[in-house]
């Protein structure tokens, strides 16, 4: 897939602009703050109907804006696609050809990108909730139903954890209604954890092909999920559902005492292991860099094992925190196979690293030169 052309509106420090793209390298050159992260930020909000820099969505709209308005042009192997994106202080609406989407979870997995950043070379080092997120954000663009299932589990935690509390200072400790949300808390959950497994396993099997091609085969990696629960890769949903449940019972009366919810998928967690040493608590820099390297990278063909098609790849200046060596690894696997998205005040990174000359949008305080334009 590629994204032929996008149009802004009041979004960010982009009153009005239209740009065409190239269907392989597109670089956006400039000093910091000019605007070049806005614009890559724009292209995964359209995605994924979210920003990745911030949860507060009104700072996506322009100085003395009433909205912002992002409008792509996607081609897919199944068609073309016309998506847009509003953003007011009401909140958000999508469209898909012209057609008003009622759910995001409707919208999200049209456009299919991978975010590779500076802090994602932290996902092995940073903490749990991090590689959630990883999760979440990944499996939720292939899998709709994965999106509200997670909806409705994070909605049934905050109402469990709310009547945990309700049950601290009543002397009527009635526990029905405590079991109707643990039983709604571990649908929700089973589902999620299901496809956290299957997503894990297909991962791994990817990002150790990787790892050992960048490491000339010096190294191996494997991807552990860790769940309180005793749960393998190969059970069904059905027996998860029932793990969940009984985890759920047997931590009520510890559940009561620190009123919170101590047992679910909110709580689990990825483990990385180089060489069977787990790479998070005795792994150099490097191999930490490296194995988010090929996380990374096989996010982008897992993506492409599942739907058929590549998706697309933002690069937010992340080639100047990448040594040469892991900066000739990535552009090798990109060059040729996916349309990418590359941010950057320099072009020395590129140089003598690419066989294809790249589409080059200078980037000036809003305001863009480029044969795109």
């Amino acid at each position: 897939m590629i994204i032929e052309t996008i149009a802004l509106n009041g979004y960010r420090n982009y009153d009005s602009l239209e740009l065409k793209f190239s269907p392989k390298l597109n670089v956006f050159l400039g000093e910091n703050a000019q605007g070049k992260t806005n614009l890559l930020e724009s292209i995964y909000v359209l995605s994924l109907a979210r920003s990745h820099r911030t949860n507060n969505e009104k700072e996506m709209i322009g100085w003395q804006k009433d909205f912002a308005r992002i409008e792509g042009k996607i081609k897919r192997l199944n068609g073309p696609l016309d998506l847009t994106m509003i953003i007011s202080t009401k909140g958000k609406k999508t469209k898909v050809n012209g057609l008003e989407q009622s759910k995001l979870s409707h919208y999200v997995g049209h456009l299919n990108v991978i975010l590779f950043a500076p802090e994602d070379l932290f996902l092995v080092k940073g903490a749990p909730q991090n590689r959630r997120k990883f999760l979440d954000m990944e499996i939720g663009q292939i899998n709709p139903q994965y999106l509200h299932n997670l909806s409705i589990y994070q909605n049934v935690l905050k109402q469990r954890n709310q009547y945990l509390k309700k049950l601290a200072f009543s002397s009527n400790k009635d526990l029905i209604y405590l079991d109707v949300l643990s039983e709604q808390l571990a649908k929700a959950g089973s589902f999620v954890l299901y496809h956290r497994l299957k997503f894990v396993m297909k991962l791994e099997n990817w990002a150790n092909e990787i790892h050992q091609r960048i490491t000339y085969q010096k190294e191996s990696l494997k991807i552990s999920y860790k769940s309180q629960l005793d749960v393998t890769e190969d059970m069904s949903e059905e027996a998860l559902f029932e793990a969940l449940m009984k985890a759920l019972k047997e931590s009520t009366e510890k559940d009561l005492k620190h009123l919170t919810t101590s047992v679910g998928v909110h709580r689990d967690d990825l483990h990385f292991y180089v060489n069977e040493r787990n790479v998070q608590n005795f792994g150099s820099q490097g191999q930490q860099r490296t194995t988010a390297l090929s996380v990374k990278l096989a996010e982008i063909e897992l993506i492409n094992e599942e739907i058929g098609e590549y998706p697309i790849l933002l690069l937010d200046d992340v080639l100047s925190e990448l040594d040469d060596e892991r900066q000739v690894h990535l552009m090798e696997f990109i060059e040729n196979k996916l349309q990418t998205f590359l941010t950057t005040t320099s072009l020395t990174h590129l140089n003598n690293k690419l066989s294809i000359t790249p589409e080059i949008f200078n980037i000036s305080e809003g305001t863009i030169e480029g044969d795109g334009e």
